[in-house]
């Protein structure tokens, strides 16, 4: 687990060695264990090594093919990467580490980028063509590992993080000002844009390529996309639960390949449950963590925030040495600065608690094991689902579910929100944006599971992306490798084949509901509910105790929405309402306090919008 950079000049203008180097001391987080730079003219590639396998010198990067025609600079996990190192020897390969970037390195000098469909894992990596002048980017299939580029004039940038890129004399710090309008629609941004004008993030399952001396446009093409269908002849569901069985296993074992010491984020629910169960059985006493939250002063739904007894229960049931925190109010704004910085913009959620939790992890391990996915795979959402499952139309379907999607601003408040830049951000049609997450999936949709299987897709390709790079930036910042054993590629294309009545209850109810009453069955299955992840929960019966397999969903969260309008208050007030915020360059000052005041004051609970004004006030300065 690494971090890349890497500098191409267009014109032919030799790429500076101290520049390359400037860009990867930005992120020597992602790697402390060594580093490695390689120039051949134009072409400059960077590397910060975190060694998880192979510690020794012969990791080392960037690495030479035999042939000399190729070098790599690779971050990521490769779980395959044992099978295919006996394939490629037979083929006449010799390797001189142990390492899976060696195997990477090989697999593309023997398949080209078609070696992509063999990997399975977790990857984002560079590859210079000597002989065809060609630089390829590659980004795994869920964009669990995160590369930026961008191009100003003759010099194209690439990183890990956006921070690498920014150390180039090019590089300019601009706000994109429809990446924002994105933002503050979703709280998430599902185009390749990122805050900063210019500089974009490779999509999952890319490849990109750009040549030097002739089109010197940079060519992208996905290898790659999820296709969540109901099976033609469905087989009978124990068959589908033994597989999963088998599947999540392996998945794990797969996974816990290291030459570190390795453990668990346990926060109380089920995925998390799972995995250090099945962890357990492979490494006794595995280590894992949990941070819990000071509920004195919360209220409501927050009251069931804390998980750590459900967490220490299992850590008893299954041995582990267990390590937990608890966050108060105040730990939020004490990181904040820390966590703007090495988050970069914001994304999906929430994010501080996470990044508590892997400071704590860090302190013991290297690699930590993560829940994310089981809920996007599995339907682990099923209020969310079910609001758009009985439609006229595939146009009907988006206009439902993008009005869900709309998570901080009231689309009726956008333009009073967006005041100041209206004009450059008018011609941004969010429905449109997000429409086109449709393009590459089938658009004829006929019965309620295949509205839910368009959901699911839709969940992966942007919630659960948002996820994972954020996931990634605080990992990396404490320079710890997490894994995400439900990405495990045989497991995900059972999940996408797995017929939906496996996964939530209920569906014939709700398709009879009668969107236009309230109360009964829609106040039932429109809120949280266990419905979701059956076959999922059926499984895990001989591992997870019961009330953890019966238990309501239940996110990640911390209690916030007291806390802003009470301990935290004052700093929400000092943050949002000064004088001196570059905040209101881009918002207007009146909409904002009026939406913040709603929360404030009790009637509208805006913690999601809050933190994320927060959150982006606080890269202003970083980008200044």
């Amino acid at each position: 687990m690494c971090g890349i950079a890497g500098i191409f000049n267009l014109n032919g203008e030799p790429a500076s060695p101290n520049i390359l180097k400037k860009m990867t001391d930005a992120i020597a987080h992602r790697g402390p264990d060594g580093e490695g730079h390689y120039t051949d003219g134009f072409v400059g590639l960077g590397h910060r090594r975190l060694a998880i396998i192979d510690l020794s010198p012969a990791g080392h990067q960037p690495m030479i093919s035999a042939n000399h025609q190729f070098v790599l600079s690779y971050n990521g996990e490769v779980y395959n990467f044992r099978e295919l190192r006996i394939e490629l020897e037979r083929l006449g390969h010799h390797f001189y580490s142990q390492t899976d970037s060696e195997v990477v390195l090989n697999a593309w000098v023997e398949w080209g980028q078609d070696c992509v469909h063999r990997f399975n894992g977790m990857f984002a990596f560079s590859v210079w063509d000597k002989q065809k002048k060609t630089l390829y980017l590659v980004r795994d299939r869920y964009g669990i590992k995160p590369l930026y580029y961008a191009q100003w004039g003759n010099t194209f940038l690439f990183g890990s993080e956006q921070k690498a890129i920014l150390q180039h004399p090019t590089a300019r710090r601009i706000i994109d000002k429809k990446a924002l309008l994105e933002y503050f629609t979703f709280q998430n941004i599902f185009t390749n844009r990122t805050l900063l004008k210019n500089v974009k993030l490779l999509q999952p399952a890319s490849i990109a390529k750009i040549q030097y001396g002739k089109d010197t446009s940079l060519q992208i093409q996905q290898y790659w996309d999820y296709h969540f269908e109901e099976p033609k002849s469905p087989k009978d569901s124990r068959e589908y639960h033994e597989e999963l069985d088998r599947l999540l296993l392996q998945a794990v074992s797969r996974q816990l390949v290291t030459d570190v010491e390795l453990g668990s984020y346990l926060s109380g629910g089920m995925d998390s449950g799972t995995l250090t169960a099945l962890a357990s059985k492979e490494l006794p006493y595995i280590k894992t963590f949990t941070c819990g939250f000071d509920l004195s002063s919360a209220s409501g739904l927050e009251l069931a925030f804390d998980e750590r007894e459900k967490a220490e229960a299992m850590s008893a049931l299954y041995k582990t040495e267990h390590y937990e925190m608890v966050l108060k109010a105040g730990d939020m704004e004490r990181c904040l600065p820390r966590l703007a910085y090495h988050l970069e913009e914001p994304r999906v959620g929430q994010s501080y608690p996470n990044y508590y939790a892997a400071q704590l992890a860090s302190k013991f391990v290297k690699v930590v094991l993560s829940g994310a996915g089981g809920d996007e795979l599995f339907g682990g959402y099923p209020w969310r689902y079910y609001r758009a499952v009985v439609n006229n139309d595939f146009e009907h379907y988006v206009d439902k579910y993008y009005s869900f999607w709309q998570r901080l601003i009231p689309n009726t408040e956008i333009k009073n929100v967006f005041a100041p830049i209206w004009d450059d951000v008018k011609d941004v049609w969010t429905r449109d944006i997000f429409r086109d997450i449709f393009l590459t999936h089938k658009n004829e949709l006929n019965t309620p599971e295949d509205y839910i299987n368009h959901s699911l897709y839709f969940e992966a390709k942007t919630f659960l992306h948002g996820l994972l790079v954020v996931e990634d930036k605080i990992s990396m910042s404490h320079s710890m490798e997490t894994r995400v054993p439900f990405l495990d590629n045989d497991l995900v294309d059972f999940a996408m084949k797995c017929p939906v009545n496996l996964k939530l209850n209920n569906l014939t109810d709700v398709v009879r509901i009668n969107e236009n009453e309230t109360g009964g069955k829609k106040k039932k299955y429109f809120q949280k509910t266990n419905d979701g992840k059956q076959i999922l929960r059926n499984v895990m019966k001989n591992y997870v105790p019961n009330s953890i397999v019966k238990g309501q969903k239940q996110g990640f969260s911390s209690p916030d929405a007291s806390w802003f309008k009470g301990e935290s208050i004052d700093f929400v007030k000092t943050k949002l309402f000064n004088g001196h915020t570059p905040l209101y360059d881009y918002l207007d000052r009146d909409s904002v306090e009026k939406l913040v005041n709603q929360h404030l004051d009790g009637d509208v609970n805006r913690r999601l919008f809050i933190w994320s004004l927060l959150n982006f006030e606080e890269c202003c300065h970083i980008y200044e």
